[in-house]
Parts: structure tokens; C-alpha cells; sequence
């Protein structure tokens, strides 16, 4: 019942998600708006790969001077670099990921329709899942500290870019309830004012990062589909 059996789209969210449908379906699309999945979408774009750290293990990440989770550091990233991202949300949900059997997928609103067109042919026919990262109670990102996690924050802007993931593969067949809702709440918003008006937009906007917001506000101009092979995602 968990895991949504009897759809072909499902969606859940978290790391209880990737538990609940991993190994049930044949592609996992992982989509953390704000920022892991934007950002990789952007590295990966520009012929860049990315190694999803856990954020329990971020001490071990490579630094970096120019290079961030924030989007906007990435625009110039040159072609053939290796990044390593850690995020307690999007890059630990890709690492727990590759350990269920199914192929991962990192999605977001700038390349939700590639994405689903990708899934779609690497599921050949099977269950796709896609995973809503939210976030964790109680973790600053821009702080060291603690590798703890607290409990998970449904996010707005993860079920709107999950939504549109799920847009793209509506004839594909059956979507859960979870998943048509998020579908159509993508249909009937609009994507930057939601983002704009979300607790994670404006946390970002008063830190003075707007510009990560408007990237990831673009809808459907990135033809990038981050995989999860051997570790690394590559288009």
C-alpha cells in the first residue's frame, strides 16, 4: 500500500520515499528545487559531473573557492570538472538512492520535461517514481555543526518541480493520487511567484541570492538528464 503499488507514477517524499519506492520502481527522479537539483542540472549542463555527497558525510566533500550549492556559482563551471555536492535533502536522497536497484534521475522545473521523457524510456514500461526532497527541521546548510537531521519539512517548491516531472509523464499511465495532485498544482501555479513567496525563496532572496531563485524558477530550458552512474551524475 506504501508504495503506491497499482500506479505507474507514483511520488513520495524524503528519505522514508526512496525507502517506500526504491527497488519497487524502475527509475527514481529526485527533485530538490531549492537548490541540489537546480545546481546540478546547471553543472551537468555545461558537461560537468556531480558526486552526491551524504550530508553525513560532507567533511570528506571536496571544497572548493568558487564552486557551491548555490546555483549561481556554477553558471561559468567549466566543461569535464568533477564537483562534489553535499545537501542534507537532494544530494543525501541521490545517495540512498543508488543503493534500491533503480535507475536515479535528478530533476527539477528547468529540465522536468527531459527528465520525464528519460524516465519514460528507461523504465520501458515499468513504475517511476518520483521523490519530493523537502527539507530537514533544524539543519543550516551555511553552518557547520552537527550531521543531524532533523525531522522532514515538506516543501512547496519540491512538490510544485515534482509536479512537473509529473506533467511530462501523464500518458504514460496510471498516476497515484499523490502524485495527480502534484501534477495539478504545477498546472495552476505560477512557478515564480510561488518561488518567490516559499519560505525557502525568501530565506534565499533575504540572504541576498535571488538570482538562484530566478534560475530555478525556469521552466523547461535545460535539455540536461543528470543519471546516477558509478557514483557520479552525468547527462
Amino acid at each position: 500500500m506504501f508504495g503506491q503499488e497499482g500506479s505507474l507514477v507514483r511520488l513520495e517524499w524524503g528519505g522514508e520515499g526512496v525507502a517506500a519506492l526504491g527497488g519497487l520502481c524502475a527509475v527514481l527522479v529526485v527533485v530538490d528545487v531549492l537548490s541540489f537539483s537546480t545546481s546540478v542540472d546547471i553543472a551537468v549542463g555545461r558537461g560537468a559531473s556531480v558526486r552526491p555527497v551524504r550530508w553525513a558525510d560532507r567533511e570528506q566533500a571536496a571544497s572548493y573557492p568558487s564552486w557551491s550549492l548555490r546555483p549561481s556559482s556554477l553558471v561559468d563551471l567549466p566543461r569535464g570538472t568533477e564537483l562534489d555536492l553535499a545537501s542534507p535533502n537532494g544530494a543525501t536522497l541521490s545517495a540512498l538512492a543508488a543503493g534500491t536497484g533503480s535507475h536515479v534521475l535528478v530533476g527539477c522545473l528547468r529540465n522536468a520535461g527531459a527528465v520525464a521523457r528519460a524516465a519514460r524510456t528507461l523504465a520501458a514500461g515499468g513504475p517511476i517514481g518520483v521523490i519530493a526532497a523537502g527539507e530537514r527541521w533544524g539543519v543550516d546548510v551555511n553552518s557547520p555543526g552537527t550531521a543531524y537531521l532533523g525531522p522532514l519539512r515538506p516543501a512547496v517548491e519540491d512538490q510544485l518541480g515534482a509536479g512537473a516531472v509529473v506533467a511530462g509523464l501523464l500518458g504514460y499511465g496510471s498516476a497515484s493520487v499523490e502524485a495527480a495532485l502534484a501534477a495539478d498544482l504545477y498546472s495552476r501555479s505560477s512557478v515564480v511567484d510561488v518561488l518567490h513567496g516559499c519560505v525557502s525563496g525568501r530565506e534565499l532572496i533575504t540572504a541576498g541570492h535571488a538570482g538562484d531563485v530566478e534560475l530555478a524558477a525556469a521552466v523547461d530550458v535545460s535539455a540536461a538528464v543528470p543519471r546516477l552512474v558509478d557514483g557520479l551524475l552525468r547527462s
